[in-house]
């Protein structure tokens, strides 16, 4: 679903379409990027595909198990593409693929889109949009939420920054993985927008861990305390869903890795930092999540971050 607008032809592409195909490629298999390939990947009839990741043996095997085609640098998983989609761990690292002889840069051609679903920071989208405008390449940030599991059904939500007749543009491909695909304005847009949710998910889980360690404290059940504040306004994702199944079982499953929260977080109190906007609780949010993310390591899950809580208020929320 596309909000603000239903999509234009295809024809608008200045790529010739050959027997109906679109040729798409993907750069970044990981956790969310994997999935959100493979839904491309299963419309054979729609889209041809080239995949690469800085890991190579995964790109190997994903292709060879899906039938997608292995890309042995970025300029040849982007050589013929009309979409390259782009899902790794920063901005930084986008960046740092169109470099060199082998880089992207060197195997975008003229017309072809660059479709950046890393959860990034604005700045760095503007200039990569400007880097690539010179060569007649079209870039929008597009980062996604929903996680793995939204990756793995095809519903993840797309928040867009760029100019909209290239969204319309790329909407077969948005629509192959995102269920709700929102243009936000122009480019840097999505990530800022997307930084902030995560920013509002850490604000959430440490007021709510701070909560229910002093709640523990005085003597009230855990499970009681969700199960009233979940039926007042106090409620949120993190009390409804992520502190039931994950914090008050000590399951901790590891579906987003804290350190990437800490980098979005970081990311939101930066960009405030720059538009000027008076933020001391997003950024304080941002120095505790770095802390639990320096405290926890790189592999800790994003509620963990909670264990930090408990540690420092000597009680176990369970």
């Amino acid at each position: 679903m596309l909000v603000g607008g239903p999509a234009s032809s295809l024809t608008d592409c200045p790529f010739s379409y050959f027997d109906g195909m679109i040729s798409v490629a993907f750069l970044g298999l990981g956790a969310i990027g994997n999935p959100m390939a493979r839904q491309i990947a299963q419309e054979k009839e729609q889209f041809t595909l080239a995949v690469w990741n800085r890991s190579g043996q995964k790109a190997a095997d994903f292709a060879a198990k899906i039938g997608a085609r292995h890309a042995s640098t970025p300029a040849d998983a982007a050589s013929g593409a009309q979409f390259v989609v782009t899902c790794l761990p920063t901005s930084a690292d986008v960046e740092a693929l169109l470099d060199g002889p082998t880089g992207l840069e060197s195997g975008l051609e003229d017309g072809a889109v660059l479709i950046d679903c890393t959860s990034g920071d604005p700045t760095t989208s503007k200039r990569i949009a400007v880097r690539l405008a010179k060569h007649g390449v079209g870039f929008l940030d597009a980062p996604v939420s929903g996680g793995v599991a939204g990756a793995e059904i095809g519903t993840l939500t797309v928040m867009v920054g760029g100019d909209a007749d290239v969204l319309k543009r790329c909407m077969p491909v948005m629509e192959a993985f995102g269920e709700k695909i929102v243009h936000c304005g122009s480019v840097g847009s999505g990530h800022a927008l997307k930084a902030v949710n995560q920013a509002l998910l850490a604000v959430h889980i440490w007021s709510l861990g701070e909560g229910l360690a002093a709640l523990a404290r005085a003597g009230v059940d855990p499970a009681i305390a969700l199960d009233v504040i979940n039926a007042s306004s106090g409620r949120s994702n993190s009390s409804q869903n992520l502190f039931p199944q994950r914090v008050l079982t000590r399951a901790f499953p590891r579906t987003f890795r804290l350190a990437l929260l800490d980098k979005d977080v970081g990311i939101a109190a930066r960009a405030l930092r720059e538009l000027k906007v008076p933020a001391p609780l997003i950024q304080l949010t941002a120095e505790l999540m770095s802390m639990a993310h320096r405290e926890l390591g790189d592999e800790a899950d994003h509620v963990e971050a909670v264990k930090v809580i408990e540690r420092m208020a000597g009680e176990v929320i369970d």
